[in-house]
């Protein structure tokens, strides 16, 4: 699949379902999870796309959802969080929870007591446990083997391990966020609309092909290596900026061409092999 290294800024005419991840593509990665800030200028745009789509947004993200709720506090979008594993179908809806398996708890004890004081985040999302090497990048091989090593010759069938640009998480088999958007997509205000997805790492590459099959826009927020998205954007100020001029509030911009030119930056990205 051959990826588009020059993204057109503005989208055609259409009736549009928005999906966005948040780390590395709203925000900027921290060494902490916990690190992050999200910004009333941010807040106001999501509030204004969410209000020109006519709610057809939401966030498909690997945080839980009160975490979400939390950092963007007052407001609250529909959401999928872990990856899928929960729900929130209207802003003010009830969230359906995913709860921490006995077994995934006793593992994590151990990772944490192995990893955590080296610098290590080891983060408990119930049925998903997160290990953040950000801040102590060589140890991401080892992470990684212990996890493939200790937990999936441990825990039932129907757990995979993923690998990320600064970390690895291990996960359910049916948290996957093209699962997620797939959900979406099949009730209001989503349905009938062409579905658009920006995300930024591997996690996010199941959520790009679900978009391609169903005809809609993929978009890969600084590309490393392969990815299934057929469109680039260099980093997340640009794809803030992508978001202003397609969906947000450009006017407030002195200077719309600088917007505009902030859409079209050249990635090193390739497609996958297949």
């Amino acid at each position: 699949m051959n990826i588009q290294t020059d993204l057109t800024p503005r989208l055609p005419d259409g009736r549009w379902a928005l999906f966005l991840d948040i780390d590395g593509t709203l925000l900027e990665h921290a060494a902490h999870p916990d690190s992050v800030s999200v910004s009333d200028d941010l807040r106001l745009l999501l509030e204004t796309v969410e209000r020109r789509l006519d709610g057809a947004l939401a966030f498909i993200t690997g945080r839980s959802i009160a975490a979400v709720d939390g950092l963007f506090d007052p407001l609250k979008l529909r959401i999928a969080g872990l990856y899928g594993l929960e729900h929130r179908l209207t802003p003010d809806g009830q969230i359906e929870a995913a709860d921490e398996p006995a077994d995934m708890a006793a593992l994590a004890d151990e990772i944490e007591l192995e990893l955590a004081s080296q610098a290590v985040y080891v983060e408990r999302k119930g049925p998903v446990l997160a290990i953040h090497t950000r801040a102590a990048p060589h140890l991401l091989i080892r992470a990684t083997e212990l996890v493939e090593a200790a937990a999936l010759a441990r825990l039932p069938k129907g757990y995979r391990v993923i690998a990320g640009n600064a970390g690895v998480e291990l996960m359910p088999l049916e948290a996957a966020k093209g699962a997620a958007i797939r959900r979406f997509m099949q009730l209001d205000p989503f349905s009938g609309r062409r579905p658009v997805f920006l995300g930024d790492d591997t996690s996010d590459e199941n959520g790009f092909e679900t978009v391609n099959a169903a005809g809609g826009i993929s978009i890969r927020v600084k590309p490393q290596g392969e990815t299934a998205a057929r469109f680039a954007i260099a980093d997340v100020a640009s794809a803030i900026a992508w978001l202003e001029a397609n969906f947000g509030a450009v006017d407030k911009h002195a200077n719309r061409d600088d917007v505009m030119a902030a859409s079209r930056i050249p990635t090193e990205a390739s497609p996958p092999s297949r």
